[in-house]
């Protein structure tokens, strides 16, 4: 019988060995390439929705379609500005002694109407000749005040920028995002109104100071709504990362610049024991409001299944496929109760459905960490994702808040935030009094005016009353 060949078996295994640990260095390196490659992925999708440019969407098409609207019958309906109310000048208009074509002589047919609409570039000078006198009794200064004034300051304050300058100002910088130096060139572009940066910053500052009653019942009327929508984003002041937090609800908009991100911050506003309805994106600092009833917004939700969807294997896109559904069907059942298609029963064993499938969906073991995760944010979010359906009327989305911190984020793209705590303080200010001017439908320029011509603090008629209990 012939001995075995032990030097063979132990080379054999060697080499197998040295396969095994090659085999593992290979795999290790794929695993890195995986993430790197899964982490640039995310970073992509993440680039598309930042509100930055140069808005891009991916290369563009080979054969694009023509711009503006298609020619001839398929035009569409042509629609032209409406007639002017009033005309402030009339200009009369005669015919050419002689055609321009024949040089032949031309008889009048009749005469039809055009309409201008232009603005007035013109820098309006006021000088008050203001009386100072002495009170007989106490000895006191006293002195006259025109209704068209905004200030009694005299001598160093002499030369002052008017109400409705200031009130333009603030709508270029707060509302519509443009800088300081910017705002200063545009009304001198276009009313030959010559201020430099650091005048409209302190301007605007004490317009801000003489808004901040009413930005403090703004604050107030939001603990009495029923309903408050919330969203965070980033902000800077002094160049330091900031918070920038919307509270809003049907009629009011509240924007708060703060160091941090907290429900101490929120509840410094609405109050620890705001028992309302919460719309917000799942913060888990907002579940700090025990009393309130809470709604997590749907959209967030889908849009995270729909990227995992983009980046998992086919076998893991399972469970963000089967929650995004579920969570359409719910979107797809409020429509369908409010066309008046589903009772209020039919509506609420429905939902009993639809959170039974969605315990089912949980009550599984994932192997993918992305899956796992998921799943973890749902059964925290689970108790508030159907809240709209059990309160029929209530949004299933974040979208009023987004909307309203849209305009914020853009601000910040474009200068940048704040340079120091005072002009952080009035932004805040402005931009909640400017915007909830545009949520009821009232001219904001003319209650900045009335609130600079005021000889005493005022309240804007913004404040919505406070509803019976």
């Amino acid at each position: 019988m012939q001995a075995p060949n032990r030097k063979g078996s132990s080379d054999r295994e060697r080499e197998l060995e040295r396969r095994t640990e090659s085999l593992e260095r290979q795999l290790e390196r794929a695993l890195a390439e995986i993430e790197r490659l899964r982490k640039q992925l995310e970073e992509a999708l993440r680039a598309n929705k930042r509100s930055a440019a140069p808005f891009s969407k991916g290369n563009p098409e080979t054969d694009p379609q023509p711009p503006g609207r298609k020619p001839g019958a398929a035009y569409g309906r042509r629609a032209t500005r409406p007639v002017p109310g009033r005309v402030d000048e009339q200009i009369h208009v005669p015919l050419p002694p002689r055609c321009p074509h024949c040089h032949g002589p031309v008889f009048l047919k009749n005469t039809q109407p055009q309409y201008q609409e232009d603005i007035v570039r013109m820098t309006i000078i006021r000088r008050f000749d203001v009386e100072v006198g002495t009170c007989a009794c106490c000895g006191r200064q006293a002195q006259g005040r025109h209704p068209l004034q905004t200030s009694d300051s005299l001598r160093v304050g002499e030369v002052q920028v008017g109400p409705e300058a200031l009130s333009m100002a603030a709508m270029l910088n707060k509302e519509l995002g443009l800088s300081h130096a910017r705002t200063a060139r545009v009304l001198e572009l276009g009313y030959g109104l010559k201020w430099s940066r650091s005048g409209v910053c302190r301007a605007l500052e004490r317009l801000g100071n003489l808004a901040a009653p009413t930005y403090q019942q703004l604050q107030s009327a939001l603990r009495q709504s029923p309903v408050v929508w919330l969203d965070d984003t980033g902000w800077r002041v002094a160049a330091r990362p900031q918070d920038l937090r919307v509270l809003l609800s049907e009629q009011v908009t509240v924007y708060v610049i703060e160091p941090h991100r907290g429900y101490a911050e929120a509840a410094a506003i609405l109050g620890e024991d705001y028992a309302g309805f919460l719309v917000h994106d799942g913060a888990r600092c907002f579940y700090g409001f025990e009393q309130a009833f809470h709604q997590s917004c749907l959209e967030h939700l889908i849009r995270r299944c729909r990227e995992m969807i983009q980046m998992a294997s086919p076998a893991a896109a399972q469970f963000p496929l089967a929650v995004k559904t579920l969570l359409q069907q719910g979107l797809r059942l409020r429509d369908r109760h409010q066309a008046g298609s589903v009772s209020a029963h039919g509506l609420a064993v429905a939902t009993g459905r639809l959170s039974a499938e969605l315990d089912h969906l949980l009550d599984r073991h994932f192997r993918s960490p992305a899956n796992q995760r998921l799943a973890k944010h749902l059964r925290h979010e689970q108790p508030h994702l159907f809240t709209f359906l059990h309160c029929p009327g209530l949004h299933a989305t974040n979208n009023f808040a987004e909307r309203a911190i849209r305009l914020m984020a853009l601000v910040r793209k474009t200068w940048g935030g704040n340079r120091t705590a005072n002009g952080a303080r009035t932004h805040q200010v402005l931009a909640s009094v400017l915007r909830t001017c545009w949520q009821q439908g009232k001219h904001a320029f003319d209650e900045l005016v009335n609130l600079l011509r005021s000889a005493r603090p005022i309240l804007l008629e913004i404040i919505p009353p406070t509803p019976s209990p």
